[in-house]
C-alpha cells in the first residue's frame, strides 16, 4: 500500500483558518493554534449576534416610532393600537423610517390612529 503524505490537506486547513483570522492582533493572526481559538470564538459571536441584531433593530425602531408618536400627543402603545384599529398594516421598520424621513406622512398616520381610537372609545363605554 502506498504511503499517504498529508501535508497538502493540513496546509489547506491551516491556510483557511489563518485567512479567517486576518486582522487579529499579534499571534492571533499568525499562529495556527491561537488563530483557531480566536476564529472559533469569533464565529460563535457572529452566530449569536445575527440573532441579537434583529432584537436590537426592533428596539431602535420602537424608540423612533415612540418619539414620533409623542410629537403628536400619543404614546407608542396608543399609536400602535390606533394603527391596528385603523386597519393600517405597516411594519415597525417602515414606520420608523417614516417618522424620521417623512414627518408629514407619519403625522397623517398619527391623525388616523387618533381617529380610530376615538371611534372605538364610545363603543367600549
Amino acid at each position: 500500500m502506498a504511503r499517504v503524505k498529508r501535508g497538502v490537506t493540513t496546509h489547506a486547513r491551516h491556510k483557511k483558518v489563518l485567512d479567517l483570522a486576518k486582522g487579529y492582533r499579534g499571534r492571533g493572526s499568525k499562529a495556527y493554534r491561537i488563530a483557531l481559538e480566536k476564529v472559533e470564538k469569533g464565529l460563535r459571536y457572529a452566530y449569536r449576534d445575527r440573532r441579537n441584531k434583529k432584537r436590537d433593530f426592533r428596539g431602535l425602531w420602537i424608540q423612533r416610532i415612540n418619539a414620533g408618536a409623542r410629537e403628536h400627543g400619543l404614546t407608542y402603545s396608543q399609536f400602535m393600537h390606533g394603527i391596528k384599529l385603523g386597519g393600517i398594516d405597516i411594519d415597525r421598520k417602515v414606520l420608523s423610517d417614516l417618522a424620521i424621513h417623512e414627518p408629514d406622512a407619519f403625522a397623517a398616520l398619527a391623525t388616523s390612529a387618533k381617529a380610530a381610537i376615538d371611534q372605538a372609545q364610545p363603543a367600549a363605554a
